[in-house]
């Protein structure tokens, strides 16, 4: 497989160019055993599209998140705040060497109430760095500058700092016919970490999600087809508040275990 992250190669369709992507969409999220996951990814092929831009074997995601001293944007949502947001850098593809001018998305998601809205920027990775660690003012053609703005506004004024990372391989599926705008993504071996907080960095990470487990994302524009519910049902799978960035969070100790938190249990990874 192509490394999404190189030029022309998977990761890059996943980004179209251009100024700023919005999204605003409703989520749900399943922890899948690994034992069902055939079964819920046999279902989901019959009834969508694998994403061709993944190939055969998905792609890696990996995330740093910014947020205060005190841990503002974790206890939102801990606290399940109707407007709550998280500042990112996402890149796509594997973890390894790689040139300065590697596109990653500088993102800001946020809920209000019940929709999940997303609005991020294509930026090279020194920029997105310039931006939101040494909170300098970045220009860069087709960037959207009023975001980038309020970005830069963002880590300034409440004085946002790098403090977690997540990464995981993602394997997604596109709804086609009625189902169109339908996403379903599952995501396997949930790891992060809590320093080396370079994106191309080779470093130590561990898993923050139990590895026997996989997070399903269900992201919908309005609400979940029937057919979805259903199959999570028929699998035993409760619809879960679980949030990668708090679950980083926690399992390096810098925030108390709060009821949502998903425990590892290091004897279920065979």
């Amino acid at each position: 497989m192509a490394d999404p992250s190189t030029p022309n190669g998977p990761g890059d369709r996943l980004r179209a160019p251009g100024g700023l992507h919005a999204f605003n969409r409703y989520e749900i999220k399943y922890l899948v055993p690994r034992a069902q996951v055939p079964q819920v990814r046999a279902e989901l092929s019959a009834r969508m599209q694998a994403d061709a831009n993944a190939g055969a074997n998905g792609y890696g995601v990996w995330s740093l998140y910014y947020d205060t001293r005190r841990l503002r944007f974790y206890w939102e949502k801990i606290e399940g705040l109707r407007f709550r947001r998280k500042l990112r850098i996402r890149r796509y593809g594997e973890v390894g060497e790689a040139p300065e001018d590697t596109p990653v998305s500088v993102e800001i998601k946020q809920r209000v109430n019940r929709v999940t809205q997303k609005r991020r920027v294509m930026l090279p990775y020194r920029l997105a760095r310039d931006l939101c660690d040494r909170r300098v003012r970045v220009e860069h053609p087709g960037a959207d500058q009023a975001f980038v703005d309020e970005v830069l506004d963002l880590v300034h004024r409440l004085d946002l700092r790098p403090t977690a990372m997540t990464g995981y391989r993602r394997e997604p599926y596109v709804g086609t016919g009625s189902d169109l705008g339908l996403r379903v993504t599952l995501d396997h071996r949930v790891r992060g970490r809590d320093r080396d907080f370079d994106l191309r960095a080779e470093a130590e990470n561990r898993s923050i999600v139990p590895p026997h487990l996989a997070v399903m994302e269900v992201k919908a524009n309005e609400r979940a087809p029937y057919w979805v519910t259903d199959m999570a049902a028929r699998c035993g799978l409760q619809v879960q508040r679980i949030s990668k960035y708090c679950q980083s969070v926690e399992a390096f100790g810098k925030a108390p275990r709060s009821v949502f938190h998903v425990a590892l249990d290091e004897s279920a990874d065979a």
